[in-house]
């Protein structure tokens, strides 16, 4: 069943005629592929959104003949745009004003600014949370803070190693900055959060440039990214756009056959945040389907050496400060957005541990989410190897980060940014894909007036979890459909005009090679389904 985000060809073509952007040689941009997406053509949304700029590109246009504002020009202009309205929605919270002691300039938070005025952002408490005022060392400095329950404990940086130390050198940056009197001046941690947003913004355009050019001919589906309601909203909230930069760039690394350099990005990845690290499994059981396992072992051993290389330094040096963040993680209760949360909100269990005392480690929520991620582990390399045609990359990468999200007892809300490049590669519906930004976005207002309280005309919790409900379940959809197309290729619009994997590298119309070990159960139902059987599209719209 065609979906009506889906490419058409133009009215006059015939059903199955290929339409050629350009007969003369494309700009320095283009894909190995000759036939480039014009989605102001074959997208209804674009062509009505095109119109404020004149209307979708015309019949006889030479398109591809750009010499300066190509595709991917265009898109990473989009992309600053974008950014620097996600700077504004944070800009309310570095306001200053007058309210130290003997009228010394701080943040005026006055009125719980930060959340009426839907700007807060992890990085402006963390100045100070983290002793970065201090110009203290990530994982050397501690500290003690009083429990709510009376008890003293001591405390270090408690992010990943290379997002600590990203954070110590946009304060050394700062800090710098601030010295210099004839520089514009302002508070230190304005300058720090000013600092900080500006690797992020470069760390998203990294995000936006490698998704573009995964995209392959469909490269305007990147616009996704640049102009997504998520990168207004939590482009700036915490330090997730270094993650997401190092993914698609590892991503992009494998693509281009790379598998050495693909680790190593992904390995610095998993050194930010969790995440770029899942991006192994996807690739393990692809590999596994194509006898590609060499090139898997070579990415594997690349990442865990680069992995190795950033943390065990600082473990030696400081270990108490670098179990910081896993000690962290496996006694932090369920977070607000998670699923765990969800159901305690409506129902007022206690969770699986009950009530527990400070510090004290949830054990059966922890094992609860570890074994239903693992069931999702599970699923997707089913799915993986017995589907008819071999999924893409981008397919299973989409299932498994959105698998770990819904099923893990933390789902901070800038943890979405990780899903977006991934479904724009996984599934190319724009009007759909829009539609899911939009709400996960708009999670971000009943959050914050959960916050402020109901005593200060703020919302009731479920108001809150309500909407989180929704966003789940419109992730969910997501995926069923990603699922629907993994086995039903021909609906598949990045499948179209002969194209196996623009993700797959090695895996890029690769045979199927499954060892001969396997059972039969995890085979294909069916026979398989070689890339070059199905790369004839079967719809007009395809």
């Amino acid at each position: 069943m065609a979906d009506d985000d889906e490419d058409s060809t133009r009215d006059d073509a015939r059903p199955g005629e290929l339409i050629v952007a350009s007969p003369a040689p494309l700009a320095a941009d283009r894909r190995s592929d000759t036939e480039r997406d014009l989605p102001g053509r074959t997208d209804p949304l674009t062509a009505q959104l095109s119109e404020v700029v004149g209307g979708p590109v015309a019949r006889h246009a030479l398109v591809g003949r750009t010499r300066f504002l190509t595709p991917l020009r265009v898109v990473l202009l989009l992309a600053v745009v974008f950014l620097g309205l996600g700077w504004s929605t944070k800009a309310a919270c570095i306001q200053q004003a007058p309210n130290g002691p003997g009228g010394a300039l701080g943040l005026d938070w006055s009125g719980s600014r930060q959340y009426t005025a839907l700007c807060y952002s992890d990085t402006v408490p963390l100045y100070g949370a983290e002793r970065l005022d201090e110009g203290a060392f990530p994982y050397k400095k501690s500290w003690e803070e009083t429990a709510p329950d009376g008890t003293v404990q001591q405390r270090y940086m408690e992010y990943p190693v290379l997002a600590g130390l990203y954070q110590y050198g946009a304060m050394t940056v700062a800090k710098a900055w601030h010295g210099v009197t004839w520089l514009p001046g302002a508070l230190q941690v304005v300058l720090y959060f000013n600092v900080v947003a500006l690797g992020l913004a470069l760390a998203w355009l990294v995000t936006v440039w490698s998704t573009a050019v995964l995209a392959g001919r469909r490269i305007w589906d990147a616009a996704l990214v640049a102009a997504s309601p998520l990168v207004v909203v939590h482009a700036f909230t915490n330090f997730d756009p270094l993650a997401t930069a190092f993914a698609g760039a590892g991503l992009l690394a494998w693509a281009r056959k790379r598998p050495v350099l693909a680790g190593v990005l992904l390995g610095l990845g998993g050194a930010t945040k969790l995440y770029p690290l899942l991006l192994l499994g996807p690739l393990l059981v692809l590999c596994l389907r194509a006898g590609r396992m060499r090139d898997w072992f070579r990415l594997t051993a690349a990442a865990a050496a680069a992995w190795l290389a950033v943390n065990l330094p600082l473990a030696l040096a400081f270990p108490s400060g670098w179990r910081e963040f896993f000690r962290l993680n496996s006694v932090r209760g369920a977070d607000p957005d998670s699923i765990y949360n969800v159901i305690s909100s409506f129902t007022g269990w206690h969770g699986f541990d009950g009530l527990l005392a400070h510090g004290e480690s949830p054990v059966i929520l922890n094992t609860v989410s570890l074994l239903l991620f693992a069931a999702v582990c599970v699923g997707v390399g089913y799915v993986a190897l017995t589907a008819a045609r071999r999924p893409r990359v981008a397919q299973l990468c989409f299932l498994l980060v959105a698998g770990f999200l819904l099923t893990n007892k933390v789902w901070s809300p800038q943890y979405s940014l990780w899903l977006v490049p991934l479904a724009v590669l996984a599934l190319p519906h724009r009007r759909l894909l829009l539609a899911w930004m939009t709400i996960d976005a708009l999670v971000w207002v009943p959050r914050m007036y959960y916050y402020l309280g109901v005593g200060n005309k703020g919302l009731p919790e479920q108001w809150f979890t309500a909407t989180v409900v929704v966003r789940d379940l419109a992730v969910l959809v997501l995926c069923v459909l990603v699922i629907r197309q993994i086995y039903r290729p021909d609906l598949d619009l990045v499948r179209a005009r002969g194209v196996d994997d623009p993700v797959g590298g090695v895996l890029d119309g690769a045979a199927d090679a499954p060892p001969s070990w396997f059972p039969r159960w995890l085979r294909p139902a069916h026979r398989p389904i070689a890339w070059s059987e199905a790369a004839v599209p079967v719809s007009p719209r395809g």
